[in-house]
Formats: structure tokens, sequence, C-alpha cells
């Protein structure tokens, strides 16, 4: 994998999507020190089919022929429907963003550190945090799965890495959630299991949509990303479209 290098450059096309994270940037004034959440180690990656809950760090792909076919078991599970208005949709909708606080026992939540922290933690190598602080996350590595690139990560440079929602809100909004109660809607927000850090551009690229018009630029990836999907999902009982279903079914060879 190739190593990715965030030139000033780079944040002037990424600067204007959607960090994941507000406040302001500050100076890396990086110490050493604790975690409320495990830390990835030595790049490790995990089958989504063994993270159910999405605790475990990244998202390996699925390449043997009989989690393949779990993967379909599970994708098939899924049901359908047309696509709704986006009428009515705000990102507040779901909450303030990455709220410490959302209700519905998801994990990490409650814990003292935001949501985009927690998984910076969770994925990232190297996780060094602000002086006196055990969530606030300043430079770390990521072995990014959508692009299959490795990103050197500062906070001075945050765009380049961005949280993506994997069923995007907007998405949850049109298949159901705009008939949920806000503290739902907060728990899918905030729950990693539909939270992954990656590529910032790849997650701008990506916006909301579902699979059947986006799938990760890094190949190896897609049925793993499908399961993903899928799980989120399962967990949240919403639907999907049946164009994204048959893309889904696809990608881990059905």
């Amino acid at each position: 994998m190739r190593r990715v290098l965030t030139a000033p450059a780079v944040l002037v096309g990424a600067g204007v999507l959607m960090t994941g994270c507000g406040g302001v940037n500050l100076p890396s004034t990086d110490a050493p020190s604790g975690s409320a959440v495990p830390t990835a180690a030595n790049g490790r990656a995990v089958n989504p089919l063994d993270n159910p809950d999405g605790t475990k760090p990244g998202l390996a792909a699925i390449t043997s022929a009989s989690d393949q076919a779990k993967a379909r078991a599970l994708i098939g599970k899924i049901a359908t429907k047309g696509r709704g208005p986006k009428t009515g949709y705000a990102r507040d909708k779901f909450g303030y963003a990455w709220t410490d606080a959302a209700p519905g026992g998801i994990p990490y939540a409650h814990n003292g550190c935001d949501t985009r922290d927690d998984l910076l933690k969770r994925d990232g190598e190297g996780v060094r945090f602000r002086k006196g602080s055990d969530c606030v996350v300043t430079s770390m590595t990521l072995h990014d799965p959508y692009t299959g690139k490795t990103i050197d990560w500062t906070k001075s440079h945050a765009t380049t890495v961005q949280i993506d929602h994997v069923m995007p809100l907007s998405y949850d909004w049109q298949m159901g959630a705009s008939r949920w109660t806000k503290d739902k809607r907060e728990d899918i927000a905030n729950d990693p299991l539909n939270l992954i850090p990656v590529d910032g551009p790849a997650n701008g690229a990506k916006s909301d949509s579902g699979p059947a018009t986006w799938l990760p630029p890094n190949k190896q990836i897609r049925c793993a990303y499908s399961v993903r999907f899928a799980q989120v999902s399962l967990k949240y009982d919403l639907p999907v479209t049946s164009a994204d279903k048959a893309m889904m079914l696809k990608q881990c060879g059905g």
C-alpha cells in the first residue's frame, strides 16, 4: 500500500467536505495516554461477520467461499422497498454530531469521549492524544479499507480522514428513519457498527449513495462493505432498495 501525504494542496478540495468533526482543529500537542476504547494493533482489520457490534477494528476482506455464503445469507434477510422522499431531512434530526450521549445503550456511549474520537482510537495505529486528554486524538495512522491507502493523519489536517456512516443518514431517513424517535436516530448516527474512519475524498464521493450507485474503490473490500451495510439494515430494521440488495449480493458472489 502506498503512503499518502497530507499536503495542503490536497486539502483545498477536501475542505468543503463534511468532516464529521466540529470545532477548531487544534495544534498537534501530542502525548501518549490511555484509551476509553480498544486501539487497533498492527493494522489488523476484522471480518465483519466476526464483528457484529462494530467494536473491533477495521473492515477485513471476505474471501473464502464459506464466508461469502454466510454473507449472502445475511444479505438475503434484508427487506426491500423504494427510496422515499428526502423531504424534511437535516443532519440535526439525528442529534448533535458525535454526541457521547446517545441514549440506546450502544457501545462507547457515555464513556466521556465523543464518537468521532472513539472511532479514530478503534481503527487507528500509533494513536496519540492531546496533552492531558485520553479522548482527543491528535495523530494516528489509518489503513483505509475503502481505498487501500495508508494515511498518516493529524488533527491539523482533519479532513483527510472522515467518519463514514456506512448506511448514510439521509438514506436512513428515506427508508423509514423519518418516522423514528429522535433517540433512535441518535443511536444509528453514533453506533460503531455504522461508522468507519476512511479516506476523506472517498467519503465525499459516496455522499448518501446506496451500494447500487457507490462502492468502495478497493474491490477486495466490497463484500465486507456489503455485509456491514446489511448488518446495520437488519439491526435497525431498515429496508434497502431492491437495486442495492442485488448489488450487495453480487459483491459476495451472488
